[in-house]
């Protein structure tokens, strides 16, 4: 399998988790620490080594993303499958969108090394950074005519601080549909290459697994 087939993959499962992630909180509230940690820290990797290093450098801080990223392309049988699809597609096309909106997309790099001070005193998952990086998606992407439509509990969505964490890990999305789109990723391809990504996907995600237990 080609370099480049695993860079986009685990870009894959950056997108991926970050919208499980999305559909979890919206549905219970709730979701790992370390996973949520994993995608708001991507928002702060502006010069990696390589792609996993976006990532932390570990492949078992995307465990969730690449076993969602499996369990969504092979099956869709589950309404929760459908929903992170949805999402993941949408925040894909939302990407495209960015990408032509230069003045947009240097607001949100700049917004992003302000909030570095925050993230470097009280850590990736602080109530402040979330709630920062939740009203940068609120005053950029979310003015786009094209929305994402978070389905969820009422009750849920409606405490800020579950609002704030959605909003930031769509944002954490974005970042990894930037790099999915750096590393060759395209629309078109995932659908013709859609097998091969689960194979890769698959091989990673056990890969992830066994550096837990090691």
């Amino acid at each position: 399998m080609s370099r480049s087939l695993r860079d986009q993959t685990l870009a894959l499962a950056g997108i991926f988790q970050a919208a499980a992630l999305v559909q979890q909180i919206a549905n219970s509230g709730q979701c790992a620490d370390s996973s949520l940690e994993t995608c708001i820290r991507s928002l702060f990797a502006t010069n990696p080594a390589n792609t996993l290093d976006v990532y932390g450098g570990e492949l078992k801080d995307l465990r969730e993303g690449l076993s969602t990223l499996t369990g969504v392309l092979s099956k869709q049988t589950r309404q929760q499958d459908i929903e992170v699809l949805r999402y993941a597609l949408s925040l894909i096309n939302l990407e495209a969108k960015l990408r032509r909106d230069k003045d947009m997309l240097d607001v949100i790099g700049s917004r992003i090394d302000q909030a570095r001070h925050t993230a470097s005193h009280f850590g990736y998952i602080h109530t402040n950074l979330i709630a920062n990086l939740g009203s940068v998606y609120t005053d950029t992407i979310s003015t786009f005519r094209l929305r994402i439509q978070v389905s969820g509990e009422p009750t849920i969505l409606q405490r800020e601080e579950n609002a704030a964490k959605v909003r930031a890990l769509l944002l954490a999305g974005i970042r990894s549909c930037v790099l999915w789109h750096q590393t060759g990723g395209r629309r078109w391809r995932l659908i013709l290459n859609r097998n091969k990504v689960i194979s890769m996907a698959k091989e990673l995600s056990e890969k992830a697994n066994r550096s837990v237990y090691d």
